[in-house]
């Protein structure tokens, strides 16, 4: 089953909570604090293969969850660290969070990325012992790992797409030109899903060439199967439009695809493109040159038009020959424009800092954000007398507790740390 898009949960694996304890030996009444940390939790690592070609997997293991970290143990033992969870997914897989925001584009096999980063493990109470604190009563707990819903969709990579009316010809045409076996037949929708081949061109170059499910009027808004499989050709470096020469209106059919590219999330028409009319080899020869003639007269300036016959081959290696000057001549622009960023001047941008923080007074409630002061209350036992009094020094030492003095808090009002609560105080 080809699936190319999936909605996931991702867990990362929370951190070990750090282990509060104290030797008991015997003859050694006061052997101190030997509560051991806990482990890292895992992190959720994808990893694109050629080995895999599509998302199916993802279709009902809709949870990807990392191991969490293991609890310190007494004797200041570690708490053993989760396994990260490697994932594969098919080359030319991208990860979007449910904003639309890209989080990963994994266009290389064996290209690896952290996609939910694993918690950290909580300090044992041995972790903080000092020449004035030799009995600490504060362990923390593991901070849990990143949590987010996210999309993998799968944009194949390819250096030519295949592109037409339903029945157009295009599985036939990657048929012939590479070993690709899709399914051909004389109706409609023949092609379900994408389609990929190698050729071989001159036995000098290979390009990989996508054939996708044809396109009608109105596809998108979702009519026919769709132009959601538009994807699969947004990396292509040039088009091949095929126009079938016993249509009924040929300028009608190229002019329904191309309203259909432009319809597109990304506008496809900007791409390079050669016009093909394609079932040619029983067309009488006045017909062909009218055919010709009409494409002619709507098409844009410098746009190739080839006619061939894929079952004769008759112009199919001229056709692959002006495709592979174009995509090579695209690789070339691609490449000079990655050079050319690499050598610009950098662009300077405000980072967040993560030490910075806010206050805000929410009815009787004051509220503290802030990336590390909230890391902090994570790991914090609430509830704890002692655990609580160190998050109230951290507090002190990063200023915040001025701040809430400063906008007049009063005793016993309650602060609230984190937006949604991590956990609150009063102070």
């Amino acid at each position: 089953m080809f699936v190319d898009r999936v909605q996931v949960k991702l867990e990362a694996g929370k951190g070990g909570d750090g282990n509060l304890s104290f030797r008991h030996e015997k003859f050694r009444p006061k052997g101190g604090p030997d509560g051991g940390d806990g482990g890292h939790g895992g992190s959720i690592v994808l990893k694109a293969s050629y080995n895999q070609n599509t998302l199916a997997t993802f279709r009902y293991q809709k949870l990807l969850k990392a191991e969490n970290g293991g609890a310190g143990g007494k004797k200041k033992m570690h708490g053993r660290n989760g396994q990260n969870l490697e994932v594969a997914v098919p080359v030319g897989t991208t990860v979007n969070d449910t904003a639309g925001q890209v989080l990963a584009d994994l266009t290389a096999d064996g290209q690896e990325v952290i996609i939910a980063q694993g918690g950290r493990g909580g300090f044992g109470n041995a972790h903080f012992t000092s020449s004035t604190r030799q009995a600490p009563r504060v362990a923390e707990k593991g901070e849990y790992g990143q949590q987010l819903e996210a999309v993998f969709e799968l944009k194949m990579i390819a250096d030519v797409g295949l592109v037409g009316l339903p029945n157009a010809g295009k599985s036939t045409l990657l048929s012939v030109i590479s070993n690709a076996k899709p399914e051909i037949a004389n109706y409609p929708f023949t092609t379900l899903v994408p389609n990929l081949g190698v050729v071989d061109i001159d036995k000098k170059h290979s390009l990989l060439v996508a054939d996708i499910p044809g396109l009608i009027e109105g596809a998108s808004q979702g009519k026919g199967l769709g132009d959601e499989f538009l994807r699969h050709v947004e990396r292509t470096s040039v088009l091949i439009h095929l126009i079938d020469v016993y249509g009924e209106d040929i300028a009608k059919d190229y002019k329904t695809i191309m309203a259909e590219l432009a319809a597109y999330q990304i506008d496809l028409t900007k791409k390079p493109q050669i016009v093909v009319l394609t079932k040619t080899e029983g067309v009488e020869k006045k017909q062909l040159e009218k055919s010709v003639k009409t494409l002619k007269k709507i098409l844009p300036a410098g746009t190739p038009l080839l006619i061939i016959s894929s079952v004769s081959r008759q112009g199919v290696d001229e056709l692959l020959r002006d495709v592979n000057k174009i995509a090579q001549t695209q690789l070339k622009k691609t490449k000079r424009q990655n050079k050319n960023k690499g050598v610009e001047l950098p662009v300077i941008t405000i980072k967040e800092d993560k030490d910075s923080w806010s206050v805000e007074k929410l009815g009787e409630t004051f509220v503290v954000t802030g990336k590390k002061i909230e890391s902090f209350a994570q790991r914090t036992r609430f509830g704890d007398y002692h655990a609580e009094q160190r998050l109230r020094d951290i507090m002190v030492k990063m200023g915040i507790m001025r701040e809430l003095e400063r906008q007049n808090i009063e005793a016993n009002q309650i602060i609230q740390i984190g937006q949604p609560p991590i956990g609150e105080l009063e102070y």
